[in-house]
């Protein structure tokens, strides 16, 4: 799948929390919904903002976080990926979607 499908399939799993939005960068693209990013979209990947909580439910669910690698290090991102059930569950994807907006509006404040 192509960065722009991925970018499709992230805006149509969303949709139900309104106006959402994409801005491509480094080589993805980030997810915007009420002015702040909630989720990242790497070439056929999608994956949320999580922390607390939402980061434990997602590591039990069997997700891993982004890590990213420059210079000989690692960096543990604060974006899961989505499981693999939400793709067919807009329920899931709608609660993971809110649970991922509420986790980036607390970093942004």
């Amino acid at each position: 799948m192509s960065l722009d499908q991925t970018i499709d399939q992230a805006k149509d799993l969303f949709a139900a929390l309104g106006s959402v939005s994409h801005r491509k960068m480094f080589g993805g693209a980030g997810i915007y919904a009420e002015g702040v990013m909630f989720a990242l979209v790497l070439a056929d990947e999608i994956m949320i903002k999580a922390t607390g909580s939402l980061a434990e439910d997602l590591e039990a669910q069997g997700s891993t976080p982004f890590v990213y690698e420059a210079k000989d290090t690692a960096s543990k991102m604060s974006y899961w990926r989505l499981p693999e059930t939400a793709f067919d569950d807009p329920e899931e994807a709608l609660n993971l979607a809110q649970r991922a907006l509420l986790c980036a509006h607390e970093a942004k404040a």
